[in-house]
């Protein structure tokens, strides 16, 4: 029979207890993220995918869209539910709205965290879409994991209530 080294074991622990917690760092250290793939609804052609970067404070947005309206702008807002079922859409509910704040112009005080600027699209009907919002985020309050994007027919005036007068929906994908 060979005895152990109690020091050797101490060590080979001391080294195994290391390299399970700077996994655990790495792991708590990424950089939150999300991504929404489109569906089509209200017979549009839409294709698409979003995806959000917590940085900081603010979540950074970029997507590729497909069978918009050529030349136009469309609107984009994150909405209450994640939930894309109905043909129209009007599952994902309204606005992204936890605050109860009057809809607006994504970058102004006093709008609700579900606006977003307009999509604006080219003459072969594709939009690269690039964002950064403060109203939101990917972890704590204002998170919009489980939520959803819904892109609208018309483009957002950012004035009317509470939608901006956007139009049918014609594009929804659940944020995961």
């Amino acid at each position: 029979m060979s005895k152990k080294n109690p020091t050797s074991c101490l060590s080979s622990t001391l080294l195994l207890s290391c390299v399970v917690l700077l996994a655990s760092c790495q792991l708590l250290s990424e950089t939150p993220r999300a991504v929404s793939v489109l569906q089509a609804k209200s017979g549009s052609n839409i294709q698409g995918s979003i995806s959000f970067t917590q940085s900081g404070n603010n979540v950074l947005v970029t997507g590729t869209f497909s069978g918009l309206t050529p030349n136009s702008e469309q609107g984009i807002h994150i909405h209450e539910f994640g939930d894309c079922s109905a043909l129209d859409a009007a599952s994902a509910g309204g606005h992204y709205n936890p605050n109860s704040l009057k809809h607006g112009k994504h970058d102004s005080f006093s709008s609700h965290a579900g606006d977003m600027p307009n999509l604006k699209v080219d003459a072969n009907g594709n939009s690269y879409y690039q964002a950064s919002l403060n109203h939101v985020s990917l972890v704590g309050e204002q998170n919009i994991l489980g939520k959803s994007v819904v892109v609208h027919r018309n483009k957002d005036d950012y004035v009317t209530q509470p939608a901006g007068n956007s139009g049918e929906r014609i594009g929804c994908g659940i944020i995961r």
